[in-house]
């Protein structure tokens, strides 16, 4: 099983134990960066394996490889050796790992490393690029046979952490480390067991550690912390026959829907893990789905229309809209459909307290995959709406698919938005990522209820305008929840029990009822109706 490695890298020693000490219940190991400590606590490194109380690795790491030691190499091999001197007969007063370059000859150094019980772990740091014949690389690495080869990579796309996969598989014989940093290299980092990593390295929760790597090179970004990977992945349960699930996009920055399904799958006693996957191809995402044997996949832009031609089954909702949410593996390739429309229901219904949506005449701000899949349920529940877009052409095609009113996204549609204002829709991405209101030519009149998509920011600008103005709003959480809710009961194939939302966090004690019968019995029962998927699946083992 893959190990969790704390990277201590403060100025003294002490300062290293208390970081330690906070983030012990977690790590494994830890990695003594020597080049991060002041010159005078260099000379005492010594005795930090006794202060420390588990495995430490010594590193020294090189201007050149992005670390902070300045001096020169025979300044470092005499503090590589002082770190290794006076071994004690108690190993686990040693340190237990070595961190050598592969370009760093010292036999005497390494027979004595040896001698006292400690690895070699041998590196190569490079540029970070993936290259084709990383397996070659790999097996250069290793000197003599109980010496661990570690390299690390710059993952720049889905097809780089592909390759990467792929060398692990072939390398299985090898005792190794992939050191995986930028937004691809999570996945690795995640996935140590699938990649064969022997470690993965993780910062202390509270982001101590030098800005080495991200100094020259945005792409580096910011690295995985130490709690993320044990309490929001599950990091120690992840092994050979834990289920692989994914949610998808690109840029990909909701960390918020993998602890979802990843705090769901725990109290469900699931052995699955739930990751963010940064893709920035279609294509690469199925290809290395293929090469992992991900399970299953909650799909958000982009790709909710690209994966269409990858899919072997679809339900005839999804064929109708044209947008694609969920997918799931099965014998006989990949199964589609769209949980947007069932979520938007409900948390609609439930909004303006309805069974359908007769005698409704509503908006619907956007043309795109969602405000399809809004115009598809509208349609179903005897509403009528008016589709606003800026690029008409679109908000004239979606509208007449289902008879309904369309006008452009500009103030000279005031007049007809009054007349489909009792519920207005915010269906873009408008207010995600900056300060903008799409509807900001239309005054509210205080009696609308508006509704829109967007959760994070909580309240956007087009939100806090109608709220001031008195309309009752709602954000996409609650609408969120549903569907995460709805790509469970899919990627598990059985209803979701929603009480487990609660229990996680998600949902409220309040959003559930409880019975307790009365003949011995007691059971959670929805406010909503719970969801299943209805697809031709075949067997799904």
């Amino acid at each position: 099983m893959a190990k969790l490695c704390v990277c201590l890298t403060g100025k003294t020693l002490e300062e290293n134990i208390a970081i330690l000490d906070k983030n012990r219940k977690h790590a494994d190991l830890a990695e003594l960066r020597v080049d991060c400590l002041d010159a005078d606590e260099r000379l005492l490194i010594r005795r930090f394996p006794e202060m420390a109380g588990l495995p430490v690795i010594l590193a020294i790491r090189r201007a050149i490889d992005g670390g902070c030691f300045q001096s020169g190499e025979g300044s470092r091999i005499t503090l590589l050796a002082k770190g290794l001197a006076y071994a004690n007969a108690d190993r686990r007063y040693n340190f237990a790992y070595v961190e050598l370059e592969n370009d760093l000859n010292v036999p005497s150094f390494e027979e004595a490393a040896r001698a006292f019980g400690t690895k070699i772990i041998r590196s190569s740091y490079n540029d970070g690029n993936v290259v084709d014949d990383l397996e070659t690389k790999l097996r250069s690495l290793k000197r003599i046979g109980d010496e661990i080869a570690k390299i690390r990579l710059l993952p720049r796309s889905l097809d780089d952490v592909r390759t990467i996969y792929c060398a692990a598989q072939k390398t299985q014989g090898i005792e190794k480390i992939f050191y995986c940093q930028g937004q691809y290299g999570i996945i690795p980092t995640i996935l140590a067991n699938q990649f064969g990593s022997m470690l993965s390295y993780a910062f202390p929760e509270d982001g101590t550690h030098p800005s080495y790597d991200c100094e020259n090179d945005p792409e580096y970004g910011e690295e995985i912390n130490l709690c993320d990977l044990a309490d929001l992945y599950h990091f120690k349960k992840i092994s050979g026959q834990t289920k692989i699930f994914a949610v998808t996009g690109f840029p990909f920055t909701a960390p918020l829907i993998p602890r979802f399904f990843n705090s769901v799958f725990d109290i469900d006693k699931i052995n699955a893990v739930c990751i963010s996957i940064p893709a920035d191809s279609t294509d690469s995402l199925m290809h290395l789905s293929k090469e992992m044997g991900i399970s299953g996949i909650a799909l958000t832009s982009p790709h909710k229309e690209r994966i269409l031609s990858h899919l072997h089954n679809k339900t005839p909702a999804l064929t109708s809209i044209g947008s694609c949410t969920t997918i799931v593996r099965s014998p006989e390739g990949w199964l589609g459909c769209n949980t947007e429309t069932e979520s938007f229901s409900g948390s609609l219904l439930k909004f303006i307290d309805k069974k359908d949506l007769r005698g409704i005449k509503l908006t619907i701000i956007g043309a795109g995959s969602s405000a399809r899949a809004i115009a598809s349920e509208v349609h179903r529940l005897d509403g009528k709406a008016l589709i606003l877009n800026r690029t008409v052409e679109r908000a004239r095609l979606l509208a007449k698919q289902y008879g309904f009113a369309w006008a452009p996204l500009k103030s000279q549609s005031g007049p007809v938005i009054a007349k489909y204002s009792k519920v207005l829709i915010q269906t873009t991405p408008v207010g995600m990522h900056f300060d903008a209101d799409p509807l900001r030519f239309y005054t509210f009149s205080g009696k609308e209820a508006v509704m829109e998509f967007i959760w994070k920011p909580e309240k956007t600008s087009f939100l806090k305008r109608a709220e001031a103005a008195g309309c009752r709003t709602l954000n996409g959480y609650d609408m969120m929840v549903r569907q995460l809710c709805g790509n469970y009961s899919h990627f598990m194939d059985k209803e979701f029990p929603l009480p487990l939302a609660a229990l996680a966090g998600f949902l409220s004690r309040e959003s559930v009822e409880y019975d307790n019968g009365g003949n011995g019995s007691s059971r959670w029962t929805a406010k909503f109706s719970p969801y299943r998927i209805q697809l031709k699946r075949g067997s799904r083992k």
